[in-house]
């Protein structure tokens, strides 16, 4: 690799994929027993894009079968995912901080439409430094959340897709949630459905699914003024090379203020995003040296279409860049 290719690869997964995928392969469709996803997780964190993998997700349900597999030699990163709610947190919290080999890096908890509680327990049960995330619903309470949300230590957290047609929003409810973040100065995180880089149709279920590059553009979009209608049009691209290009047009700036903004997103999967970024050129495998084991890329758990993600905020901005969003130092 020549030496300006080297720096370009550089520039572009610093901060663009850095922390960018949280590890959800415990969660639907997926479900991987936790035997295996913790392992899987470890070998990620030694693997050649360690940087790019952020967290361990665990659900409240199974914090109790993590505990019997924590190593104080290799302390386990993780986000409490509470799907069922603010009353399924506060146990949670006291056993993984109580546990040497976990440390808890975050919460997540749906707001079903009780924003306030959901924000309460944040406040009540969020250690210094971690953050939170609260799921709110797209449609007509969407702009409404989102004002509760702000001035606290609560993020939105958004659903992008799941394992039925109606939990994937549209182009346009998507760029709704991203630009209501964005005047209001609000990190946020999605979950569900994002396997793949770019917009497509899946060939079996026949569900719309959005690409993380389109989002990541859209939200770069977002920072720079774009009304709602823009964000839509982007979400919308299904072109593989156009959005490639685009990629590689941003600037440090451009993709460290966008990072600001969308934190990280979860994938039962590790292998399958990142594989998208190799097979668009964002991204090049290191060679592996001859007969070395099988690369992760291959071996780990299996594929994601699915549902819960963990939180976090991007790299720091450069020295007199812009300032990030409100929120954004609320993670390690």
């Amino acid at each position: 690799m020549s030496e300006r290719a080297d720096t370009t690869e550089q520039a572009l997964h610093v901060p663009l994929f850095t922390g960018l995928w949280d590890d959800a392969a415990l969660f639907p469709p997926g479900n991987a027993p936790m035997a295996e996803a913790v392992p899987a997780h470890r070998l990620y964190r030694t693997e050649w894009f360690a940087e790019f993998v952020r967290y361990f997700l665990v659900g409240a349900g199974h914090v109790d079968d993590l505990v019997g597999l924590a190593d104080p030699e290799a302390p386990l990163r993780v986000v409490l995912v509470a799907p069922g709610g603010p009353t399924t947190v506060g146990s949670g919290v006291r056993t993984i901080m109580d546990t040497f080999g976990l440390l808890l890096e975050g919460i997540e908890v749906a707001g079903d439409g009780e924003i306030g509680k959901a924000v309460a327990v944040l406040h009540e049960h969020l250690p210094e430094m971690t953050a939170g995330y609260v799921e709110v619903l797209k449609g007509a309470g969407l702009d409404a959340d989102l004002d509760n949300l702000a001035g606290t230590y609560g993020r939105p957290k958004f659903r992008t897709g799941g394992t039925a047609a109606h939990a994937f929003p549209d182009e346009a409810e998507l760029a709704a949630f991203v630009h209501g973040c964005r005047i209001r100065e609000l990190p946020f995180k999605v979950t569900a459905g994002l396997h793949n880089a770019v917009r497509h149709t899946d060939p079996t279920t026949g569900f719309e699914h959005h690409g993380y590059l389109n989002l990541m553009l859209a939200t770069h979009h977002a920072v720079a003024g774009a009304d709602p209608d823009a964000l839509a049009d982007v979400l919308a691209i299904r072109d593989s090379a156009e959005l490639a290009r685009m990629t590689h047009r941003l600037t440090l700036q451009q993709r460290t203020r966008l990072r600001g903004y969308l934190t990280s997103y979860g994938t039962c999967s590790v292998a399958e995003p990142l594989q998208d970024a190799l097979t668009l050129g964002l991204l090049t495998e290191p060679s592996r040296p001859q007969g070395s084991d099988e690369s992760p890329l291959t071996s780990g758990p299996g594929p994601d279409s699915g549902p819960e993600s963990g939180p976090e905020s991007g790299p720091d901005p450069e020295p007199n860049e812009p300032s990030p969003p409100r929120g954004s130092n609320l993670g390690a």
